[in-house]
């Protein structure tokens, strides 16, 4: 958390902005990408996505008010990015959010960049039948591991609701895993 303000310091100060920014990329980047990569599937729109959140953070990043920290706020900048291009999508093609989840996991494990085995496909299969908000919340806590805060943060969900959705997601996943 220490490197975090020093390099929000940084980044608010107009002389080092830029290279502060090379830093909040080498920081950020990867565990970004794989953050909106679990909501947009492919790994096209995961480059997408992850571009224009960092275009947002560094337009915004003066704006920031610190009333949570650096690494809570980028994060609901990308899931706010990932749902804004899903819902893109959804108007192109006039289809539910859901169906578009459909297809990108058909998608996911045709890309040349998913590597899972039959476990990891299993699981994303699961995964991708629970309610976009179960979806969510589990990703963000199991893969993302985010505390139960942060997702309260990003999401605006109060602790206590995110805690029995992750719950009763890992006892689905728990039942159907095995079979």
């Amino acid at each position: 958390m220490f490197k975090d303000a020093e390099l929000l310091k940084k980044l608010k100060d107009s002389s080092l902005k830029d290279i502060a920014f090379s830093e909040l990329l080498d920081a950020y980047q990867e565990r970004l990408y794989w953050h909106i990569r679990k909501i947009v599937i492919t790994h096209e729109n995961a480059d997408d996505v992850l571009q224009n959140t960092f275009v947002r953070v560094y337009k915004s990043i003066q704006n920031f008010q610190e009333k949570s920290s650096l690494h809570t706020w980028i994060y609901r900048i990308a899931y706010n990015e990932s749902l804004r291009f899903l819902e893109k999508n959804r108007k192109k093609k006039y289809v539910s959010i859901d169906e578009i989840s459909d297809s990108f996991t058909e998608v996911l494990f045709e890309d040349e960049y998913f590597n899972g085995d039959q476990i990891q496909k299993k699981l994303a299969k699961i995964v991708n039948e629970f309610t976009v908000k179960q979806q969510r919340v589990f990703q963000m806590k199991y893969f993302d591991d985010l505390s139960f805060r942060e997702i309260s943060e990003i999401l605006e969900v109060p602790e206590s609701t995110l805690k029995s959705t992750y719950y009763t997601a890992v006892k689905i996943i728990e039942k159907k895993i095995v079979l």
